[in-house]
């Protein structure tokens, strides 16, 4: 599946031959049992100083990427799936750090709620910079059923899961716009008449984002891993707005892009003060 470009519900759109399933699988997958998990230590580079210097990814590690409109979110997304690569520590006495091979190295993009234009740019910009080979893209457009919107992270999910560990790949997972899957999330919820929680959105979504969130991570006995980075656009620049409040809560920390450094001409903006990696240990 490898250098394919399906739409949210999973089916190619591109002119590539058609995918032959091995095997079906249940895209609502699980979380890891914790006494199966294993403490990520090996880090996946950006490219990005800001974030490899100040706020280190750990394979494994699910740390979300908080933005809001007008920032440029989707630049770095694709400057990190076009920089990303994997990191080995050598030494442990001396933490000496080597980059090392990526061919077990693949990125899952999943794009929910998007205009064509941004389509386009996740499109065009993979091909260009000769990424597409290890890339495997889900796209949901805004004018795509809403449904589809909640199935498109999943899958991608279940995808990144049969690349880490049977294929044994270490898997970067980046689900850009998690603010456009909770309004789906709401708007199917009001359908169903159910009873509202805060500004509207389901009682139950803390739990439906835990889903999402919390099958990242390193088994035990398995030589991948699923990293995750959800992207997400936060109402009138408020982090405590439901979406990113409760993601705050699930994940390991959080990368913050700063309206006003934009403003200052910085780029990439993101503002290492409310920025967070919980797994990156300073020796």
């Amino acid at each position: 599946m490898l250098g394919r470009i399906f739409n949210g519900s999973g089916k190619p759109i591109e002119n590539g031959p058609p995918i032959l399933p091995e095997a079906y699988l249940d895209i609502s997958g699980s979380s890891i049992n914790p006494s199966e998990r294993t403490y990520p230590e090996e880090m996946i580079q950006t490219g990005i100083s800001t974030i490899d210097v100040m706020n280190s990814i750990a394979r494994g590690q699910k740390i979300p990427l908080f933005s809001a409109a007008g920032l440029p979110h989707n630049e770095i997304a694709a400057q990190i799936y076009s920089q990303a690569g994997l990191v080995k520590r050598l030494e442990k006495s001396h933490n000496l750090l080597q980059d090392q091979e990526d061919d077990n190295f693949a990125i899952v993009f999943a794009a929910m709620g998007v205009n064509m234009e941004t389509a386009q740019f996740f499109k065009r910009d993979f091909e260009e910079n000769g990424s597409m080979e290890r890339v495997t893209l889900f796209l949901n457009l805004a004018n795509d059923p809403t449904i589809e919107r909640i199935i498109t992270p999943r899958i991608a999910l279940t995808t990144a899961e049969y690349l880490a560990y049977e294929c044994g790949k270490h898997v970067l997972v980046i689900l850009t716009d998690m603010s456009s899957y909770a309004d789906a999330l709401r708007e199917v919820s009001a359908a169903r008449e159910e009873v509202p929680g805060r500004r509207g959105y389901p009682g139950y979504m803390y739990t439906d984002l835990a889903t999402i969130y919390e099958r990242a991570g390193r088994i035990e006995g398995r030589k991948g891993s699923i990293t995750q980075i959800p992207i997400l656009t936060m109402p009138n620049d408020d982090i405590t707005h439901p979406t990113p409040d409760l993601t705050g809560y699930i994940t390991e920390g959080q990368i913050y892009i700063d309206r006003q450094l934009h403003n200052r001409q910085i780029n990439p903006p993101i503002n290492v003060l409310p920025s967070l990696s919980r797994l990156m240990k300073v020796k």
